[in-house]
């Protein structure tokens, strides 16, 4: 055993053992969960696989990007291709990359038919992330099949004092290609308060590196963020969401990950905006409203080729949520959605939507629900989903959860309209899932321990493929099934707080076509077997220090120099962490803060994609300054 994996063994075997995610301060039993049903529930309550990131927790782990946070989540696999900037992608649950529906606030992120490149989404002015794995194609449509994460801007408490913060972190890495030591330089400003029935949140920042090659690497990030909520009163409130992403990343790599070209880059620039209202019309009815606008300019440019998109995604939807007593909830919505993609191509579809759940016993011992969904898209016609589940709790310790549930996800424009050189198939069905999970979770309070065995099943089918075999076109003819085990626990004893948590994964391809989606095969890129784990120490209310360890076990992928299946070979990072409060700021006096962050502390240079290198060692140190408590 090498030493590397010793270390992880010795992480994993830690009495204070806590869940697969990033060591928390303390264990929280039961936080709060919307995105799971649309409705606030105790995370005890859900039926579902649920895990809750805060801004705290993001702000301690010296957390840049969502896709980092990612990385410790039960059943996720995060790929970077190459340097900082290039394309970054989920597969939840053995899914496909464009299986995970992203939400900000309510508002898709997701390209027309799933596409979402997590290279460019920080995580500035975000107060929590929720994650949850399974189909939740009733509430939320396409690209919701293996999960949906939702991220959640950081707006004033109420009453609160206005604070405002100033952070700046600079790191040092080393190139790929050279003995040499590359930098970055990110930094930011925040301000939060609330001023009677107003709560806002604003902040701005940047990130800019030369990157980890030593010529057409350079990478920069721009983001605006701001959410503005008004609470007149008890029955109303009202939200508004605005974020604007610049990114332009440099990259000299080829599709097969030689670094060949000295000009070639690409962009992403605009807009998402989200406005939702809701007023309680009676003391058991309740309706709301949510209009979401996700528009993204992008680009690429090799000359000669230069490709400008315009990639549009408007939705409308309303809901009504009818509470029967404490114990039962009644939910109906409808929504519309258009979208478009103007450029090399021109397309637009539209499609509507209405859904209905319902949730029986919250907060008893028995909780259950089910819903289902209609769709009527423009492009393949009528879609029906379904969900049910249950969760029942044996005295207060124990907890039995099962659900079961279809999901589905539209075909991407260019595959209904070609494009590229593509025909295109305007006959294509939408991609469809079934799913079944069965979970047992047992929770102790004093100390907090909670741990937690999840198996689930996944079959996948009518997956869009490139057919070459008959006339060259996209159709649906790709089968997949994916079925796995996720083990998680989590602890806090004292200042000593700890996680563990490992995954089983089994894919295999049951039709498919071409050496990247191979009949009898495992998918590429998702490992069979993963492992996290962390532990932390607070020193009093100032300090605090964690390593995190994350093991990932052999997968295949494709040599596209050669265009043969390559396995690739395991690798082990760790993650080392530093946070220390030099001033607590008091009243008009600043609070000053230092941090630092080392990434991949042992240098583990096994690849995440064949032939693109795998990020080394980084040190990331800065410090912020707070004015306000």
């Amino acid at each position: 055993m090498t030493n590397r994996a010793a270390l992880l063994v010795l992480l994993l075997g830690l009495p204070a053992a806590t869940a697969a995610q990033a060591p928390r301060d303390s264990v929280e039993l039961e936080p709060v969960v919307v995105t799971a049903t649309r409705v606030p529930l105790p995370r005890d309550a859900v039926t579902a696989a649920v895990t809750v990131i805060t801004a705290e927790e993001l702000r301690r782990r010296g957390i840049r990007t969502v896709a980092e946070a990612l990385r410790a989540i039960p059943a996720a696999t995060v790929i970077e291709t190459g340097s900082v900037g290039g394309l970054t992608e989920l597969y939840l649950r053995g899914g496909e990359s464009d299986y995970v529906k992203v939400l900000l606030d309510g508002v898709s992120l997701n390209q027309p038919g799933g596409t979402f490149d997590f290279a460019n989404l920080t995580v500035d002015n975000l107060e929590r992330i929720e994650i949850v794995r399974g189909p939740t194609s009733v509430l939320y449509g396409s690209d919701a099949v293996t999960g949906v994460i939702q991220l959640f801007t950081r707006t004033g408490s109420e009453g609160g004092a206005p604070t405002v913060t100033a952070a700046m972190r600079g790191g040092l890495g080393e190139r790929f290609d050279k003995p040499e030591t590359a930098t970055s330089l990110d930094y930011s400003v925040a301000a939060h308060g609330s001023s009677g029935p107003v709560r806002y949140g604003l902040s701005a920042a940047q990130f800019r590196t030369p990157g980890w090659y030593s010529f057409n690497n350079d990478y920069r990030n721009s983001v605006v963020t701001g959410r503005v909520r008004v609470v007149p009163d008890a029955r109303t409130d009202a939200g508004l969401t605005y974020r604007f992403t610049d990114a332009r990343n440099h990259f000299p790599t080829d599709f097969a990950g030689q670094p060949v070209d000295s000009t070639q880059w690409s962009m992403e620039r605009g807009p998402t905006f989200g406005f939702e209202a809701g007023r309680r019309l009676t003391g058991t009815v309740e309706a709301r409203i949510l209009v979401g606008l996700r528009e993204t300019r992008q680009g690429y440019s090799n000359p000669p080729f230069e490709s400008r998109e315009l990639v549009r995604r408007e939705t409308w939807g309303a809901l009504v949520n009818w509470r029967r007593g404490a114990a039962s909830v009644i939910t109906a919505g409808v929504e519309y959605e258009e979208e478009g993609q103007f450029g090399s191509i021109r397309a637009r579809r539209t499609n509507a939507a209405y859904y209905a759940q319902g949730l029986l016993g919250v907060n008893r011992a028995l909780t259950g629900t089910c819903g289902a969904r209609l769709e009527d898209n423009s492009a393949f016609g009528t879609h029906v989903t379904y969900r049910a589940g249950a969760s029942y709790r044996l005295g207060n310790a124990i907890r039995i959860r099962g659900s079961l549930g279809t999901g589905f996800k539209e075909p991407l424009l260019i595959e209904n309209y070609g494009g590229f050189g593509t025909v295109g198939n305007p006959k294509l069905s939408p991609e469809r899932s079934t799913s079944w999970e069965l979970g047992v979770e047992h929770a102790v309070r004093g100390p907090p321990v909670t741990v937690s065995l999840t198996y689930f099943d996944q079959a996948f089918r009518d997956l869009i493929v490139f057919d070459f075999t008959r006339t060259p076109n996209y159709a649906n003819l790709g089968r997949v099934d994916a079925r796995g085990v996720e083990v998680e626990a989590q602890a806090a004893t004292g200042r000593l707080f700890a996680s563990i948590g490992y995954t089983y994964l089994q894919t295999r391809v049951l039709q498919g076509a071409g050496s990247s989606f191979e009949s009898g095969q495992r998918l590429l890129r998702r490992p069979s077997n993963r492992a996290e784990a962390g532990v932390g120490y607070r020193f009093g209310e100032r300090a605090s220090v964690r390593l995190e360890a994350r093991f990932v076990g052999d997968r295949d992928d494709v040599d596209y120099t050669t265009f043969q299946r390559v396995t690739l070979h395991p690798y082990t990072r760790l993650d080392l962490m530093v946070d220390y409060e030099v001033l607590h700021p008091r009243g008009l006096a600043p609070g000053f803060a230092v941090n630092a962050r080392l990434e991949n502390l042992a240098s583990d240079d096994a690849r995440e994609i064949a032939n693109f290198p795998a990020r080394r060692r980084t040190l990331l140190f800065g410090g912020r300054v707070q004015f306000g408590s």
